[in-house]
């Protein structure tokens, strides 16, 4: 069972109340530090994938009124005795689960819109297209595991999910120039490829069928659940999965070529990928039970994932009907 501390630095006022909370919810261990000079004190919580997201949420509801709190999650490398020999009925056998916070946290790193992001964008555009056009696989799944596309898509759901404004537009932005910086570019390749564009890796990305939209789906799910239950690992094999680099890559050459039609096929398989990434996360977010802290921002974020969710399932019904009709 994975545990972690939680340690609050906040006014020696709030240690009965924070002793409290660890009675309340039966945390592994509770200690408290020697008050400090600025009349502070460190309490320390050890919480297990049960207890961690409610001994958080009652911890801020207690120190936010004061101004100088700070809270840390730290990680546990290992703890002797193990927690479910030392107090096996009041851990319970949850499995391993991550906090909101630091869901958060993960994610935010990964919609910066900044040098660092657009570099990455840029490079892996170039990987994906030299790799498209030379037909070469291992060059494409490099691109793939770079995946810059990836994150600011997962981040606009986490925002959606816990009501953040300013997370869901910065995803949104990042979202926007990383697609606008790999069109320009690609098609800027496409403008100077002086060799054929009709390569299996290329050509394989401007259709997209229902096994597509399936796989998408069943991606973007992965990809949040390897995060809220601290898999991070798993995100590899999605990145590959649902790639949207390439297929916006394809988009730019075939477009350069001025090949039109295939590059229609190169947006619908994009769009799609965008379009499943977004509602299987958001729907797996609201299985998880992630949502805002307060009662206030809980009924906001349920008006949004509800309209949300449905955006984005009336816009893939759209898209799988342009897939169809062309097939008719």
């Amino acid at each position: 069972m994975t545990v972690k501390i939680i340690q609050v630095l906040a006014d020696n006022a709030h240690v009965d109340t924070l002793r409290g909370i660890a009675d309340q919810h039966k945390v592994a261990d509770f200690w408290v530090g020697n008050a400090q000079e600025d009349g502070r004190s460190i309490s320390r919580f050890l919480v297990t994938p049960r207890n961690r997201q409610s001994v958080l949420d009652a911890v801020q509801m207690v120190v936010s009124t004061s101004k100088n709190y700070r809270i840390f999650i730290l990680p546990v490398e290992a703890s002797i005795p193990h927690p479910e020999t030392a107090d096996e009925a009041a851990l319970g056998k949850g499995s391993a689960t991550t906090t909101r916070e630091e869901l958060y946290n993960n994610v935010y790193k990964g919609a910066q819109l900044d040098s660092a992001y657009l570099l990455l964008v840029f490079l892996s555009t170039i990987v994906a297209a030299i790799g498209l056009l030379e037909n070469n696989v291992a060059v494409v799944i490099g691109a793939m595991v770079i995946a810059p596309l990836l994150g600011p898509n997962i981040a606009l759901a986490l925002g959606t999910a816990i009501g953040d404004t300013k997370l869901m537009t910065k995803a949104l932005a990042c979202t926007l120039a990383g697609l606008a910086l790999t069109l320009t570019l690609s098609y800027l390749i496409g403008l100077i490829w002086i060799g054929p564009i009709d390569s299996h890796e290329l050509m394989a990305r401007t259709s997209v069928g229902f096994s597509g939209a399936a796989l998408a789906l069943a991606s973007g799910a992965a990809a949040v659940l390897s995060l809220t239950t601290g898999l991070p690992s798993v995100l590899v094999g999605v990145m590959v999965a649902v790639a949207l680099l390439p297929p916006a890559a394809t988009i730019g050459i075939m477009a350069a070529n001025q090949e039109y039609q295939l590059a229609y096929g190169a947006g619908l398989l994009l769009a799609v990928n965008i379009v499943c990434v977004n509602l299987s996360a958001k729907i797996v977010l609201f299985v998880r039970g992630v949502k805002p802290r307060t009662w206030l921002q809980k009924n906001k974020a349920k008006q949004s994932v509800t309209l949300y969710i449905i955006i984005w399932a009336i816009s893939l019904l759209a898209l799988m009907l342009l897939v169809y009709l062309p097939t008719q």
